[in-house]
């Protein structure tokens, strides 16, 4: 049976404020309708727009949620999990910045912090599995990003270590979603661990290959790392759950390349852009999802060092509803289908 992708969805951590229509669910969900959006993917950090303990708990309340979406004109794409999931391994490079996606009551106490998004993590399952859905969207959080780049020599064993204990913490983790029966999708991004195929490869072996374990894709990154995006496609596409539609450009010269030499991101040689503004071959990635069955959503995130948020959220619907393929359940050469007896092929092959 052919299937075709859902869409288009807008991930709403970039757009969610203290003022409407950004501060509520209601308000933003109908704003999302408004723009020509199907879907929403909700940030569950963010208490404005919803109560992911709540949500992990109550039915009712879950009900209710889906009920204020469906009243707006769009439905629940996945749960967002990305600031909780970067918190389940966390170097201490790292612990002042990232305490401030925690409660201040674990700030400075990287253990307390931890247990803090192990448990939101399993919330998040449970709240999942309440709104009837099967993947979630995460991070996966970092334990040997600060020894990316091999000087002074990593000793023997380092890398291998951290990802050893990366996966020690999200075994059980994985665990949980099964019960639940929903994915965990990360998106392999450059401060994780997991930031593409090959890191990733890693961590599945170190987990046993979870059925859990997958990918939210994301070719930003990859074009930014000068990764091949639509071979990963070819290789990972049973792992791939999720869709994060993002475009950038990488424009290196004689005075930065890949690393962009701490520039803020307008003077970056690899920057994010709006839909279209980039170098993303968003043609040849639709073709690929389609060409291997991809049927979830296509879920614009939105970041952009030059555009107005309002602009890219306005052209994201629209562009993504363009590139969207609906896939044909026929051949384009039925019209030319000869008998298929078997007596007919063995004659067309000469054989008596």
């Amino acid at each position: 049976m052919a299937k075709t992708m859902k869409g288009p969805g807008i991930f709403l951590a970039q757009f969610a404020g203290d003022e409407a229509p950004f501060d509520t669910l209601p308000n933003i969900a109908r704003w999302a309708a408004g723009h020509g959006y199907k879907g929403i993917q909700i940030p569950t950090w963010d208490g404005r727009l919803f109560d992911l303990k709540k949500a992990s708990e109550s039915q009712a309340y879950c009900d209710e949620v889906k009920g204020i979406c469906k009243d707006a004109g769009v439905e629940i794409t996945e749960l967002s999990t990305h600031l909780i999931g970067q918190l389940v391994a966390v170097h201490p490079a790292y612990d002042m910045p990232f305490d401030g996606f925690a409660p201040a009551s674990v700030h400075g106490n990287p253990k307390a912090r931890q247990e803090w998004a192990v448990q939101n993590m399993l919330y998040a399952a449970k709240a999942s599995r309440n709104l009837g859905l099967d993947v979630s969207v995460s991070f996966s959080g970092a334990l040997a990003f600060p020894y990316l780049y091999p000087w002074p020599q990593r000793p023997d064993g380092l890398i291998d270590e951290a990802f050893t204990e990366l996966a020690r913490r999200w075994k059980p983790i994985f665990d949980a979603y099964e019960e639940s029966g929903v994915d965990v999708a990360f998106e392999l991004h450059p401060g994780e661990d997991l930031f593409d195929g090959a890191t990733f490869e890693m961590f599945l072996d170190k987990v046993g290959g979870h059925k859990r374990c997958m990918i939210n894709y994301d070719p930003s990154h990859f074009l930014l790392q000068q990764l091949d995006y639509l071979a990963f496609i070819d290789i990972y596409h049973e792992r791939i759950s999720a869709f994060h539609v993002k475009d950038a450009e990488f424009n290196p010269d004689g005075r930065q390349g890949v690393y962009s030499g701490y520039q803020p991101w307008v003077k970056r040689a690899g920057r994010f852009r709006s839909l279209g503004d980039g170098q993303v071959d968003f043609t040849g990635i639709f073709s690929k999802l389609a060409q291997y069955d991809y049927d979830s959503w296509a879920v614009l995130e939105w970041e952009c060092a030059l555009k107005h948020p309002e602009q890219g959220a306005a052209e994201g619907a629209p562009f993504i509803e363009h590139h969207i393929i609906r896939v044909t359940e026929k051949a384009f050469d039925d019209f030319a289908a000869g008998t298929t007896d078997r007596s007919s092929l063995r004659a067309m092959l000469g054989i008596a």
